[in-house]
Order: structure tokens, then C-alpha cells, then sequence
């Protein structure tokens, strides 16, 4: 009974969207150019303290930290994520704030050493 259940299970699972690598790689790429077209209004639209070339760069970064993920399925999960941030920054649905935690690594640099620690107030 077990092994049929065992055999049973490796069935082939459909995609979410794209059909083939090549086609979530496009997906992704448009996804990416969206946001590059985008980050100019979101910079001027959010009035955040980041230059356009800062935001470029953060979304470089966040693309390049999913570059590992090969799954057709969650490539596809991952980009449908992307737009649906994307909508919502576009439609001015977040607040400032929503926006700026996406930097907040960037920007604010964590101490290391006791004194530098003890002089910002943590333990």
C-alpha cells in the first residue's frame, strides 16, 4: 500500500504561468524592466532619500539575490510577488516607510565593537 502511495507521488506538476525556463526567464525580465522604468516616479512620488542610481542599484541587488532559483514553479511565485509589489508601490498603496525598509541594510550601518555599541545605546 505504501509503495503505491511512494510511486504515486512523483507525478509531474504543472507550471504556475510559463511553460518552459525560457519562458519564466522572460517573465523576469520583464518584471525587472518594469521596476527599472519605475523607480524614477516611485523616488519622486515617495519623496525618499535615496538617489535614482541608489534604487537601481537596491533592485539590482534584489534580483541578483534570487539569481540561484531554478524551479519553473517558484520562479513563477517570485515574480508574481514582483508585480503585485510593483502595483502596489505604483499605486502608492504603501507608505514611505513600506518603501525605505527595503534600504534600511544599506543605510544604516549596525556597530560591531563594544565602544561604538555602547556610544549608539545598545547593550
Amino acid at each position: 500500500m505504501a509503495s503505491k502511495l511512494v510511486g504515486t507521488g512523483a507525478r509531474h506538476v504543472r507550471p504556475i504561468f510559463s511553460l518552459d525556463s525560457a519562458e519564466a526567464r522572460r517573465r523576469v525580465i520583464n518584471l525587472y524592466k518594469a521596476w527599472y522604468r519605475q523607480i524614477p516616479y516611485v523616488v519622486l512620488k515617495y519623496d525618499v532619500t535615496i538617489s535614482v542610481k541608489d534604487g537601481r542599484e537596491k533592485l539590482r541587488e534584489l534580483f541578483t539575490k534570487n539569481k540561484h532559483v531554478t524551479d519553473i514553479r517558484a520562479i513563477d511565485l517570485l515574480v508574481n510577488k514582483g508585480q503585485l509589489e510593483l502595483v502596489e508601490t505604483i499605486n502608492i498603496w504603501k507608505q514611505k516607510s513600506h518603501v525605505m525598509q527595503y534600504f534600511n541594510d544599506t543605510l544604516i550601518k549596525k556597530p560591531t565593537d563594544f565602544l561604538s555599541k555602547f556610544y549608539d545605546g545598545h547593550e
